[in-house]
């Protein structure tokens, strides 16, 4: 038995390694930062001016946090890092800019085995770069060491976000109206729901994800890994159109399309979603099939290709589709909103998601797979 004392180091912390990579990710946090941020990087807390907002007459903060799930798995697996950050980001503040909320600024938190410093600085410049896409400042971060509780390559990402919506610009249920218009958004891939589903089913066929697919037309890690769509700038240019006469926004994540549209309904009101408005994306029928999964299980827990809905008025519809082709956002209208009678209480409605007691959503028609 050595005579010589344990040290931090030797218990598998090394303080020097968390800051290298402070140092090589500190330009990219600085580019998110606006006059509006103080103390620059490397503080106990970040700093974040409001006096910007100051004729606000009833200000309201918004907050969300989240994390990315089991899709770090494929990024260790891959040993690509540089793009989870948006799925991050994407998780946190486009939950936000649902209620109208412009996200201000934003935390991260790196919880880790080992900390690789190149590997570490991977990972917020992604944060950095999608909260760039966002206008959102990232202020502040935690990387922490767990070694003993986490495999050396292990690691797992969290942020939190805060924003600021006029209290009388707040969307949601209040403003739904019967004959209101769904617009969906489309996805960029899977995002960052559903992976344990679709993790499950690659180990089941038995695929690497190195093998070529022709009908995603690259790898499977390539297609697993692609960055959520990161909606919150476009979002908020579409709010602030008075044409489009935007009511309600819905962020399908986790628990899929109608449990999430469901959520921003008020009771008494039913949304009628057409399955056969859109095509749906290769890599979503690719885990139909490979895993046999019944469609009610892909349609509860993967986005299916809609990433984001707006709910408009009818008469808004026209400016709202303008809107999001001028921004760049593919969308199509998705369906309407009516009230909850005889003709529309079906007994396949979706309902008290997530502990809200709100309105129903019902799916018509087939999907194009």
């Amino acid at each position: 038995m050595s005579n010589e004392g344990l040290t931090y180091a030797a218990a598998g912390v090394d303080t020097e390694a968390g800051d290298k990579a402070v140092e090589l990710m500190k330009d990219a946090v600085r580019r998110t930062h606006g006059p509006a941020v103080l103390g620059g990087v490397g503080g106990f807390a970040g700093l974040y001016d409001l006096s910007a907002f100051k004729d606000y007459r009833a200000p309201l903060l918004a907050t969300s946090t989240d994390g990315v799930g089991t899709k770090v798995a494929i990024a260790q697996a891959l040993d690509k890092h540089d793009t989870i950050g948006f799925d991050l980001v994407g998780m946190v503040v486009d939950d936000i800019v649902v209620v109208g909320a412009k996200p201000l600024f934003m935390t991260d938190y790196i919880a880790t085995g080992r900390v690789v410093p190149e590997r570490v600085a991977d990972i917020v410049r992604g944060i950095a770069q999608a909260c760039e896409v966002a206008g959102t400042a990232l202020v502040g971060g935690e990387t922490a060491e767990h070694p003993g509780l986490l495999a050396p390559d292990e690691y797992d990402v969290a942020g939190a976000a805060t924003g600021i919506v006029e209290a009388d610009r707040v969307l949601g249920p209040d403003r739904v109206r019967a004959g209101d218009v769904l617009i969906a958004m489309a996805s960029s891939g899977l995002h960052s729901n559903g992976y344990s589903l679709v993790r499950a089913v690659v180990k089941h066929a038995g695929w690497e994800l190195d093998r070529q697919v022709e009908e995603l037309g690259r790898t499977l890690g390539e297609e697993l890994l692609e960055p959520t769509r990161v909606y919150a700038s476009d979002v908020l240019a579409l709010a602030a159109d008075d044409d489009a006469q935007v009511h309600a926004f819905t962020h399908v994540t986790g628990g899929g399309l109608a449990a999430n549209l469901a959520r921003v309904l008020p009771a008494g009101l039913v949304a009628t979603v057409d399955r056969s408005s859109w095509e749906v994306p290769a890599i979503f029928g690719l885990v139909r099939t490979l895993g046999q999964v019944p469609t009610s299980d892909l349609e509860g827990t993967l986005n299916l290709g809609v990433g984001m809905v707006a709910v408009v008025g009818a008469d808004g519809a026209d400016a709202a589709l303008a809107r999001l082709a001028a921004l760049g956002v593919p969308a199509w209208e998705l369906g309407t909103v009516a009230a909850l009678d005889d003709s529309t209480r079906t007994a396949d409605l979706v309902a008290g998601t997530k502990g809200v007691d709100g309105g129903a959503v019902r799916l018509v028609g087939d999907y194009r797979f």
